[in-house]
């Protein structure tokens, strides 16, 4: 058994010394046996779930998964640091010195009015600051590991930058119907390899859409995927009433149990 001290309340330094505990010989089997590699996903889900919370605004929930994440913060600097790496201190000592220099209207004399000049300048100072020389070094420094809708929303910003941009939204949707055609194409010719690759630049394309209209395309299509389920539940739920089954009915029959669903599940009521 491992001593640890009890508290009425714990801070930092005690999940700190708890997850160097819990990688000790006398710790757990589990933990010990992690890697950056191992708990990648962790991060990742733990992630989601507090901007879930978030989203839900719940306030307890919210504070449960900030912790969550907090230890992936931890747990990763404690392998770094057994790796001879960095530390925790080191991963403050460098988000401290990053917001000070990416603040200078802030924290030096620089000017700036309004949150378009802030962004301008933020920037700027983040392309010296990582040695970003081109707008195609911008570009190629969003995450891989972003959501596809959110990667391209970013990717496009970013463009747009340049100047390779569309004028406004209009100019952009007409691209949506240009590669709905070339994606029709494809299907016509049964081309596997082309098809996908169409299907991407129209989803690129309603990207670049929701960005010029000032929405963000992660969102929306989760909101969509939320209306599809609740509406798909209201329609079992019908056809349950009726003593039926939906895969044995065939889907002219459930599109008249989907409308009706429709009218229950309307945007108001979600």
């Amino acid at each position: 058994m491992v001593e640890f001290e009890q508290k009425a309340q714990y801070g930092i330094a005690d999940l700190r010394e708890i997850v160097r505990l819990l990688r000790s010989p006398e710790g757990c089997p589990w933990d010990k046996e992690q890697t950056h590699q191992s708990i990648r996903n962790d991060f990742l889900e733990e992630a989601y779930e507090a901007v879930e919370a978030i989203d839900l605004l719940d306030m307890p929930l919210m504070r449960e998964e900030l912790g969550d994440v907090l230890l992936q913060v931890v747990f990763h600097c404690c392998l770094a640091e057994e790796e001879k790496q960095f530390d925790f201190e080191a991963v403050c000592d460098e988000i401290c010195k990053k917001l000070i220099i990416r603040h200078p209207h802030v924290f030096g004399d620089v000017k700036a009015e309004d949150t378009a000049a802030v962004l301008q300048n933020w920037d700027a100072i983040k392309k010296e600051t990582k040695g970003q020389e081109t707008y195609a070094d911008t570009l190629y420094s969003v995450a891989k590991s972003l959501p596809a809708l959110a990667r391209a929303q970013k990717v496009g910003k970013r463009a747009a930058r340049a100047g390779m941009d569309f004028d406004d939204a209009a100019a952009a949707f007409d691209c949506v119907r240009a590669e709905r055609a070339e994606l029709q194409e494809a299907m016509a010719q049964g081309d596997a390899a082309r098809m996908e690759e169409e299907l991407g630049d129209l989803l690129f394309s309603c990207v670049n859409t929701a960005r010029h209209l000032g929405i963000d395309a992660e969102q929306a299509l989760t909101k969509a995927t939320n209306k599809f389920t609740a509406r798909f539940a209201a329609t079992e739920q019908l056809v349950i009433a009726d003593g039926k089954n939906m895969p044995e009915l065939g889907i002219d029959a459930l599109d008249v149990y989907w409308a009706q669903a429709k009218e229950q599940c309307t945007p108001e009521t979600l």
